[in-house]
């Protein structure tokens, strides 16, 4: 940026603030990756999200990234896809019993269904940073860690997460999953 001089006063040229990974690229605009429909959620919870009363109903009348932020706040309790005890597992043999994502459904969480509805949103890079380096709640920020995983393209990942791994709130044992996760998908050594 040039100097500009206005009323006798000396403008400084103001730093550019990269906000997430490869800011200076793209901006506030985050790129997606994967389907631009679904999210790349899983069909099954997709399905369930859609169709789901909450999400139909109350989670319509949210327009904007802060009423979405402050019913995360609220509501959320768990990350987990279904609600506890929903699901029908039993008479399920094999490999596929009992294992998260394979069976009849149940009833899809609220976490799942605030996630569908931040994409909806088609958040910016800069809420996005607002989501993950939230103060007042984990599970904001589980939900901005979330909605990085699903949209945002794999190489871009590590860039996101990497800051985040030493996260003295999250238990050792997580960040110990963390870097076994990364480290599987070749994103880090």
């Amino acid at each position: 940026m040039a100097n500009n001089t206005v009323a006798g006063n000396q403008q400084q040229p103001q730093a550019v603030t990269k906000i997430g990974p490869n800011a200076g690229k793209h901006g506030n605009n985050l790129p997606l990756w994967g389907n631009e429909k679904t999210m790349n959620l899983n069909p099954m919870v997709l399905t369930n999200v859609l169709s789901s009363p909450y999400f139909k109903v109350q989670l319509y009348e949210l327009k904007t990234y802060h009423e979405v932020v402050d019913e995360i706040y609220f509501k959320v309790t768990h990350i987990e896809p279904w609600e506890k005890g929903s699901r029908k597992t039993a008479g399920q043999t094999g490999m596929c019993g009992g294992v998260r994502g394979v069976g009849t459904g149940g009833i899809v969480s609220t976490a799942f269904c605030l996630l569908y509805k931040l994409f909806t949103l088609k958040l910016t890079r800069k809420q996005v940073m607002g989501l993950i380096t939230h103060n007042d709640s984990p599970y904001i920020r589980a939900l901005g860690f979330m909605y990085i995983r699903y949209t945002q393209p794999p190489g871009d990942l590590v860039d996101w997460y990497d800051s985040f791994l030493d996260d003295e709130e999250m238990p050792l044992a997580q960040q110990v999953n963390w870097i076994m996760y990364l480290s599987a998908l070749g994103l880090r050594v």
